[in-house]
């Protein structure tokens, strides 16, 4: 016996057509992009050496030798957002992919099975939704110490309850479907009909929650440096930028406007991308951009 999904089958080339008609998807990807390629090219060139001080050309104005200006111990801010935009995509992206290589799972086991080991997954994630990532950080880092693993791993425990809701919700609209029904008349398991049609079913739901998460990451990995809790100096982070700063708004703003922007250009990026692969992906959306 033949099954199908119930949602309409697209071939790769409707799909890039519809990518390419989106606006919100096109704006999103190319921000996005740019951003992974700062991030990227970093690793192997920064036009300045963001670990080293030279305190004669502190709190310097955006200039043609430094594009953002430098910051109290003389460093190149631009530099350092390139250094910056690299940690805060490790971070961010480790995270997910630990709340989604957990969540999802548990949201499907849910779903699947129903009764208590619904109530026992739920009643789990209500108990790790009580500890926000920032204070599963300030718990973690006060047994470990601070830094940027610490960082990740309350950020992607805090990602485990969202994914799994996410999976559960979008698996229990499927399993009262036809071709649900036909693939247990022909003998196959919940495990099974999980993995070849539930989960298929819902990597759209995935997929946009897995940028909205992306991007709150990077937001709380700003945030945690900020407080001292995440990426330690003398390695660069968005949010301990804007710390430094904070004190030096009069004299120096562009220490803050600089990495404040770039966290807001990243985010608003991902929202456009993850925008833009909903309306792409599924067949019932049909909003005009």
């Amino acid at each position: 016996m033949t099954l199908r999904f119930d949602i309409p089958e697209e071939n790769f080339a409707d799909i890039l057509v519809k990518a390419f008609t989106n606006r919100s998807f096109l704006t999103g990807f190319v921000i996005t992009a740019l951003v992974a390629a700062v991030a990227i090219v970093s690793f192997f060139w920064t036009p300045f050496d963001v670990t080293r001080l030279i305190i004669a050309d502190k709190t310097q104005a955006p200039s043609p030798a430094h594009w953002f200006g430098t910051d109290h111990f003389g460093r190149d801010i631009f530099s350092m957002i390139m250094v910056g935009a690299r940690n805060s995509i490790a971070v961010a992206l480790v995270a997910v992919g630990i709340g989604m290589g957990v969540g999802v799972p548990l949201g499907a086991l849910a779903a699947a099975r129903g009764g208590v080991v619904d109530e026992a997954v739920m009643r789990l994630n209500d108990l790790v939704f009580a500890f926000p990532a920032l204070l599963s950080a300030i718990m973690i880092t006060a047994i470990f110490g601070p830094g940027a693993l610490n960082a990740i791993v309350a950020i992607g425990i805090f990602n485990i309850p969202v994914f799994a809701r996410v999976a559960r919700a979008g698996a229990l609209a499927i399993w009262p479907r036809e071709f649900i029904l036909a693939a247990r008349a022909a003998g196959k398991g919940k495990a099974l009909i999980t993995i070849e049609h539930v989960l298929p079913n819902i990597v759209t739901l995935l997929l946009v929650q897995g940028t909205i998460q992306f991007a709150l990451g990077i937001l709380a990995e700003a945030g945690l440096s900020y407080v001292g809790l995440g990426t330690q100096p003398p390695m660069p982070s968005w949010g301990r930028m804007l710390f430094d700063a904070q004190t030096r708004m009069g004299m120096a703003p562009w220490m803050a406007i600089f990495p404040g922007m770039a966290i807001v250009v990243t985010v608003l990026g991902l929202n456009l991308l993850g925008d833009g692969i909903a309306d792409i992906l599924d067949p019932k959306s049909r909003r005009q951009r």
